[in-house]
């Protein structure tokens, strides 16, 4: 069942348009990598998709409309996103940041359980459970804007460029979490990357984006193999 659905999607900065007509779907339970070259409009789609720019077009998730919506609502329908830059509160500790990804949730002892498994997907996170949050490598910041993701309980997280900075070991260790995330919670996911090969290596389905078009779409595997995705973005 596609879980989100977009129809004729165009996104606005001032007057300058970034998407044109994008058309998509993402299922339940599955992960969707979008590639293309910076400037292609991959993060314009995951903040068109959370109402942080102008759109237009038709954006449902679950079956219900989500366009006009204000960010913060669709966050509360289960949507969360995942920020280049990470967003870390920098004077909060690691464990008070992870908190905040659940301070729209009411079930005490489940964000307690939550946490326990974020820690177990992130056991570095646990050793710094008390350290302010600042202080954290970059690659440890990155897994705990994903943790923080993962307190709200979303159905969807939005991860943009979630390998940028990092290096690449840190990388494969985090796409490797990543997809068993997806897999044990049945989280689905929408990752914007700029490492095609990881993308699609943990991916279900990807689109191609060039100057806010969909020029290429199908399985994973199909786009991999693709000789002019594997020459542009594989390098090989």
């Amino acid at each position: 069942m596609a879980l989100l659905e977009a129809s004729g999607l165009e996104a606005f900065y001032g007057q300058t348009q970034v998407l044109r007509g994008l058309s998509f779907t993402l299922e339940e339970g599955s992960v969707t990598a979008i590639l293309g070259a910076n400037g292609a409009g991959k993060t314009t789609t995951l903040r068109a998709i959370c109402a942080m720019v102008r759109t237009t077009g038709e954006l449902k998730f679950d079956g219900q409309r989500i366009g006009g919506k204000a960010t913060e609502s669709i966050a509360r329908r289960g949507i969360a996103h995942v920020p280049e830059g990470r967003g870390t509160f920098v004077r909060l500790s690691t464990e008070q940041n992870l908190r905040l990804g659940a301070y729209t949730r009411r079930d005490a002892a489940a964000v307690e359980e939550d946490l326990e498994r974020v820690y177990g997907y992130f056991p570095r996170l646990k050793e710094r459970r008390n350290q302010q949050a600042g202080t954290l490598s970059g690659g440890e910041q990155q897994m705990l804007a994903v943790g923080r993701a993962l307190m709200m309980r979303p159905r969807l997280m939005l991860l943009d460029e979630p390998s940028f900075g990092l290096a690449p070991l840190l990388t494969e260790e985090l796409f490797r979490i990543l997809g068993a995330i997806s897999r044990e919670r049945r989280v689905s996911m929408l990752v914007v990357e700029q490492n095609a090969s990881l993308a699609l290596a943990i991916a279900d389905q990807a689109y191609l984006l060039e100057t806010g078009r969909i020029v290429l779409s199908g399985s994973a595997e199909q786009i991999g193999s693709d000789e002019a995705v594997r020459k542009a973005y594989l390098g090989y």
